[in-house]
Parts: C-alpha cells; sequence; structure tokens
C-alpha cells in the first residue's frame, strides 16, 4: 500500500476511503487503487475493522480501480503478553486488468510480505 485517504467520514467509526498500490513485477501489474466503505470498532480489547469496494465517481487516469470484497481484519492482544498483538487478515481482491492469475498471486503474496513488514516498523516506532 503507498497511501490511504479519507474520502468520506460519516460517523466516528464509518468512512470511505481511498488505498493506493505500487506497480508490481516491473510494472507489469499496473498501480491500483481502492475505494472502501470501512467500519471499524474496539472488540475483545482489540479492534475489529470491516471493509467493501463502493463505486466512486472519482477515478484517476494513473491507477487501474480494483474490487475488495468484503474483508476485515481482527487485531486482538495476546492474553500472556499484552504488549502483543495478532493481526488477521481476510481479504478477497479483485485487481482487474488483464493479468495472468500466476503474477497476480505473486504480487499479491510479496505485497501483503510488505504491508506486514511495514506496519511491524511503524508500530515499533509509536
Amino acid at each position: 500500500m503507498t497511501s490511504m485517504d479519507i474520502l468520506e467520514h460519516f460517523e466516528e467509526n464509518c468512512c470511505v476511503m481511498r488505498y493506493t498500490t505500487a506497480g508490481q513485477l516491473w510494472n507489469i501489474i499496473s498501480p491500483r487503487e481502492f475505494v472502501d466503505f470501512s467500519y471499524t470498532v474496539g472488540y475483545e480489547e482489540g479492534l475489529l475493522s470491516c471493509g467493501l469496494s463502493v463505486d466512486w465517481s472519482e477515478k484517476r487516469p494513473e491507477f487501474i480501480r480494483g474490487y475488495n470484497h468484503p474483508c476485515g481484519w481482527f487485531c486482538v492482544p495476546h492474553k500472556d503478553n499484552p504488549h502483543q498483538s495478532l493481526l488477521t487478515g481476510y481479504i478477497q481482491t479483485d485487481l482487474h486488468g488483464m493479468i495472468p492469475q500466476s503474477a497476480v498471486d505473486t504480487a499479491m503474496a510479496s505485497t501483503l510480505v510488505n504491508f506486514y513488514g511495514d506496519l511491524q516498523k511503524a508500530l515499533q516506532k509509536a
């Protein structure tokens, strides 16, 4: 993920967000943007975040619009060590465009590894 912007805020836990990704595999897979409705709440001392792509009229020509089917992230502290949490994500992404499934699988795997690595670095700074 290269950027994340809130496009519309409805209430404290509810908004429409735009996520972008960089091109992958030497730009065989073009940069993508996703526009999702997102709802986040506290859950058992952690967080639960659910999302789903929505139609959004503003499209940027440098990105291909991808689509996220219903997805969710759960962040729950470890009972034995409250300074650590278990982050579990369920995603169902359709990148759209004409790319081979093997390229999608490779790009998604490396993107998720980078996402978790970047998240870990950000949390260590916090």
